[in-house]
């Protein structure tokens, strides 16, 4: 995992994230979470950790946080996260937010890639769609 925050980003280029994930590219989305939801646990019926509640990538996802509070679990190690942070979950690392109770957190999520204008994924279709986290 690595941790900036906004203002260390430094884009000399193409987009926001070039020198943290490879990729001429950015793809990716925006999360709004409930309090205290937690993405990708146990039961959850997206794609990308078919309920198994383990949530990997082959690549580095990149979380920006806009507003709110939040704890990010990576590899089962919580971070207190908050509006202006930005953390890097490195392929491999299981990784989760869990939205603060009283201030949830709203963030972008994002991935490098060398194809422009896609959400999701580098393909048709979305595997991080319908993940509906979990609510205390």
């Amino acid at each position: 995992m690595k941790r900036y925050r906004i203002r260390d980003l430094n884009p000399k280029g193409r987009h926001i994230l070039e020198g943290i994930v490879p990729g001429a590219h950015i793809r990716g989305g925006l999360g709004f979470k409930q309090p205290g939801e937690r993405t990708h646990d146990k039961g959850c019926n997206c794609a990308s950790c078919g309920g198994s509640g383990k949530h990997v990538h082959d690549d580095d996802e990149v979380f920006i946080f806009l507003e709110g509070r939040a704890v990010v679990e990576v590899d089962g190690v919580g971070y207190e996260v908050g509006a202006g942070d930005v953390i890097v979950a490195e392929a491999g690392e299981d990784h989760h937010v869990v939205a603060d109770a009283e201030f949830p957190c709203v963030n972008l999520w994002l991935h490098g890639s060398s194809i422009p204008g896609r959400k999701g994924g580098e393909r048709a279709g979305s595997a991080y769609e319908g993940c509906q986290g979990s609510r205390p």
